[in-house]
């Protein structure tokens, strides 16, 4: 079954609802039946749900088809606009600016309503009658309880959240896993690859919002030469290919990929789908989540197109704290674990997400807002848990060991005004010649594999001074420490990385500024004590403990600590150069930055639930450092092994004093030094930094 007909059948289920909530709202416009300081927020909503629905029908009889393309645009404004930085002090959406209408409580709470039902915007576009009348029947049971006579507690109408997002858990929780799993789930696979691709309309179909960064990029594909695109398209699916491959994975036992992607590049993603096919994978492209109930915090994980304001979707990324206890988790977890046994066979062709990241955005750093809802101490509990819990259930029926991945990225023309420049040198850094990078490395894996630990300090300002320490080799003929990494699931090429013994790790870790995850960090400092953290900091806030709040939601993840599940020495210096050349190197994303520099990820290490394995370097030696002491706990205890994070922190190579190997006898073999590779037979990756910088 297709998803027009999958659609059809709950559309006609919910068809009698809508029609009467749809009544309701209309009526609820022009009454002011509810205390007088509250009539604007009611109808204002009510206004935008009625807006959601007239484009629901208008995409359902056709007639959204024949506007032209001001008229979409214009619409797509209107929908987003409420949010955009010029109107955000002003909207209900603002947490802020609601608890300032309606006190702190009452303000969180409506703020968090109005949010959801934002979320109805995408559901429109895919003619979600199902979807828009649990939405309209939320908004409209909340409506009622203030026309009562007594005003309602803050606690009522967060029980009616609550029930909300409980009850449709096995709705709005079950589909999502679907979308996942399921190529009949294929509202943007349906676009791509049927659409016409030269024309801007396509982009509007899709309901998400449209800058000149999602037309630019589509603009500029259409420039390209087919030999260019299809360059792109295969350095992305190759890789994918390979990662099995070197893993020892079979493909063919598996049927579906999942394609994540930012809107514009659909030129791109059309020939990958053609690519995958020849595989034997269907893709599933599902958008990233809109909903309380189904979103992780602010981060967009599927396909999307610009984020109109990310102080937005900031501050609403802890709205779950407002009704989370314990018997939502649960009720969660019960809902995803049925889905996934009713649907295991399908569940276990998931082969894996093949990613490809944009960068070049204007970075953001976000302001602390007091009125933001927030986890309390046991509702960060309860989030870590359901983290670890949700990994271990996704395990089970799509097994780590058995499915790979593979992520590239490229810029957005809100990189600066030599875009095409940049995208040009970006395909070319994403297609370096992995054979010269993979020599240079086993010679610097050579060395490593000779030491007791890695001493990595900084130059000048940064206060990096921390030593690594490095798995015990039983057999060096036969077994090494590091990974060769050269471009497959990881593009572009240019690493080396393991999993560092824990036990004899510590030191401080600085760096002065650097973006995780689209969050800008200043002045970042960890220490670190037997592989573990024990302090931070940073100065993005003037009162310290604001930063370490920050901290702990975005590195740490609500964990008190994390351990370092890797260490990597980048050696790509093209593209480091290419960051210093065109002025870019804060904007570059983690995939490429990390390629520039030593770089440090908390968390999981780069094995995780697939840690027995048994991977190789090309030069036929096994990779035999996966595990830390913490990653061993899934022997016995597999809540204890994984954290279901893993950033990466990179130090680029002009604040670096000295990377060196410490034998065991105590000879310091110098992989670097004031930035430049000094280990003999690496020298060639100078080049780049002596010609161009």
């Amino acid at each position: 079954m297709n998803r027009e007909k999958i659609q059809k059948e709950k559309n006609e289920q919910y068809e009698e609802r809508h029609v009467l909530t749809v009544g309701r709202l209309r009526g609820i416009v022009s009454e002011e039946t509810v205390p007088e300081q509250y009539v604007p927020y009611f109808q204002d909503v009510a206004i935008f749900l009625l807006e959601l629905e007239n484009v629901r029908r208008k995409v359902e009889n056709g007639e959204w088809e024949r506007y032209s393309i001001e008229e979409m645009k214009s619409l797509n404004e209107i929908l987003y606009s409420d949010v955009l930085e010029e109107h955000y002090a002003g909207s209900y959406a603002n947490p802020a600016y609601a608890a300032a209408k309606f006190g702190l409580e009452m303000g969180r709470l409506l703020s968090m309503l109005y949010a959801e039902m934002r979320s109805g915007i995408p559901y429109s576009f895919e003619n979600r009658v199902d979807y828009l009348t649990i939405l309209f029947e939320l908004f409209i049971e909340v409506y009622n309880r203030f026309e009562s006579d007594t005003l309602p507690e803050p606690d009522e109408i967060r029980d009616i959240f609550y029930w909300y997002a409980s009850d449709y858990c096995d709705v709005f929780l079950a589909d999502r896993i679907m979308e996942q799993i399921n190529p009949a789930y294929s509202f943007a696979a349906d676009i791509i690859e049927n659409a016409d691709l030269e024309n801007d309309r396509y982009l509007y179909r899709f309901g998400e919002y449209i800058t000149e960064n999602e037309l630019g990029t589509a603009r500029h594909l259409r420039t390209l030469q087919e030999e260019t695109l299809r360059k792109m398209a295969d350095v992305y699916t190759e890789g994918y290919r390979i990662g099995f491959v070197n893993t020892g994975k079979d493909l063919s036992k598996k049927s579906v990929v999942n394609i994540r992607y930012s809107l514009g590049f659909e030129k791109v993603i059309r020939i990958a789908i053609e690519n995958f096919r020849k595989m034997g994978l269907k893709p599933v492209i599902y958008r990233a989540a809109s909903s309380v109930i189904t979103k992780r915090e602010h981060h967009k994980i599927g396909y999307y197109g610009a984020v109109p304001n990310w102080q937005y979707e900031y501050d609403h990324r802890q709205d779950q704290a407002l009704f989370m206890d314990k018997r939502y988790i649960e009720r969660r977890l019960e809902v995803a674990h049925t889905v996934y046994e009713q649907h295991k066979d399908q569940a276990a062709q998931f082969a894996g997400p093949a990613v490809m990241e944009t960068f070049g955005e204007k970075p953001f750093s976000p302001k602390a807002v007091p009125e933001a809802p927030s986890y309390n101490e046991e509702q960060k509990k309860l989030a870590v848990s359901y983290d670890s819990r949700s990994g271990q259930l996704t395990n089970e029926y799509i097994k780590g060991e058995e499915r790979s991945f593979t992520i590239a990225a490229y810029p957005v023309p809100e990189i600066g005004e030599k875009y095409p420049e940049i995208f040009d040198e970006v395909i070319r850094i994403n297609t370096l010649d992995a054979k010269l990078y993979e020599k240079v490395q086993q010679t610097m894996i050579d060395a490593l594999d000779q030491g007791e630990y890695v001493h990595v300090k900084g130059k000048g300002e940064n206060r990096t001074d921390i030593k690594v320490k490095l798995y015990h080799l039983n057999d060096p003929e036969k077994e090494t420490i590091f990974e060769n990494c050269v471009a497959d699931v990881n593009i572009p090429v240019g690493e080396v990385f393991t999993s560092p013994v824990l036990e004899g790790t510590s030191g401080v870790l600085h760096v002065s500024r650097v973006y995780l995850e689209g969050l800008q960090f200043t002045d970042l400092e960890l220490t670190f004590e037997d592989g573990k953290i024990t302090d931070y900091r940073c100065g993005n806030f003037d009162d310290p403990e604001e930063g370490r709040r920050y901290i702990e939601d975005n590195v740490l993840k609500g964990h008190q600590s994390l351990p370092l599940g890797e260490f990597a020495i980048g050696t790509n210096t093209t593209a480091y150069v290419a960051g210093k050349k065109y002025g870019i190197e804060d904007k570059m994303p983690i995939l490429i930055a990390e390629k520039t520099g030593p770089h440090f990820a908390v968390g999981d290490t780069c094995y995780s639930w697939s840690e027995d394995i048994r991977v190789y370097n090309p030069n036929g030696k096994e990779i035999v450092a996966k595990d830390n002491s913490v990653s061993l706990n899934r022997k016995e205890d597999v809540s204890k092994a994984y954290f279901n994070c893993h950033t990466d922190i990179t130090i680029p190579y002009e604040e670096l004093e000295e990377i060196s190997v410490v034998t065991k006898d105590g000879k310091h073999i110098i992989l670097i030094k004031d930035g430049r590779f000094v280990l003999p037979g690496t020298e060639v990756l100078n080049e780049p930094l002596e010609k161009d910088l």
